[in-house]
């Protein structure tokens, strides 16, 4: 992979290397909301499913269950409300998983607001609390880990692209303040990523004795800075160019490069090698 040759970066030299009655329903499934209003046997397909929305989902046809449709047809057959239903597994009274999905989805407009929601905003919604925000919370940290170990094979580790994909990941979804660092070995590949300070990084939040003391337990040979802005935008501030320096020549004086230090705002990532300040 190439840098774009408009940006200088130290990355072109360094590495060359997720049958019940109408009526009856309600005593058979308490959740269930029995349909007033029951189509023709000569509706269309989008009827049908019309008709089955208020009914307990293990009364749909097989093919409109989520479960059983991602089974048969993969995940990527399902709508972002099916594949939350499956996470969420269980509805509300009146609603079934799919409805209170949807219902996430409108509220927040869209998944990347519901997977960033804190759980007070989350439970402004019937029917979602403690328990279904732990679960979604989980299954995002486990996508990001999953995609993360991906994101660093060592063929892909070859220019400031695939560093700023990788701290996009790591950091674009924290509502603090967090400083990481990629330690390296001697061929660039990733030794170990690691957070070390949270909070608001300034000059006195930042230890480089600190850096330098991981950096020496890994035998990294090189490092690569990153911390996020959690205002969203990624332009370096005067502060952030000072530590950088600092932590540059604490780090060079026992031999280990600093190969760049990117910042992550909320959906772009800015790197200091590209724009020529290191």
């Amino acid at each position: 992979m190439q840098l774009n040759s408009e940006h200088h970066s130290p990355y072109d030299s360094q590495i060359e290397k997720p049958e019940s009655k109408r009526g009856l329903a309600s005593v058979s499934h308490p959740d269930v909301v029995p349909s007033l209003n029951p189509q023709p046997t000569t509706a269309s397909t989008s009827d049908k499913t019309e008709q089955y929305r208020s009914y307990n989902i293990r009364e749909w046809p097989v093919s409109e269950r989520p479960r059983e449709k991602c089974m048969t047809h993969g995940p990527k057959a399902l709508s972002d409300a099916e594949l939350l239903a499956i996470l969420f597994r269980t509805g509300t009274r009146g609603a079934t998983a799919v409805d209170l999905a949807k219902q996430s989805l409108q509220h927040f407009d869209g998944l990347k607001n519901l997977f960033d929601s804190n759980l007070e905003e989350f439970s402004r919604i019937k029917g979602l609390g403690a328990s279904k925000h732990i679960q979604l919370k989980a299954v995002i940290e486990l996508g990001r880990r999953y995609i993360g170990e991906q994101s660093f094979a060592p063929k892909e580790l070859d220019s400031s692209e695939a560093v700023k994909s990788y701290c996009r990941l790591a950091l674009s979804h924290a509502s603090s303040e967090i400083f990481a660092v990629l330690f390296l070995d001697s061929q660039y590949r990733l030794l170990r990523y690691e957070e070390l300070f949270h909070g608001t990084i300034d000059s006195a939040a930042v230890y480089p004795r600190e850096v330098v003391k991981k950096a020496l337990a890994y035998n990294a040979s090189a490092v690569i800075l990153s911390h996020n802005h959690p205002s969203g935008v990624a332009e370096p501030s005067q502060a952030d160019i000072e530590i950088t320096q600092r932590l540059k020549e604490a780090l060079g004086l026992v031999d280990i490069k600093t190969i760049d230090h990117i910042v992550v705002g909320r959906s772009e990532a800015v790197s200091f090698a590209e724009r020529g300040l290191l």
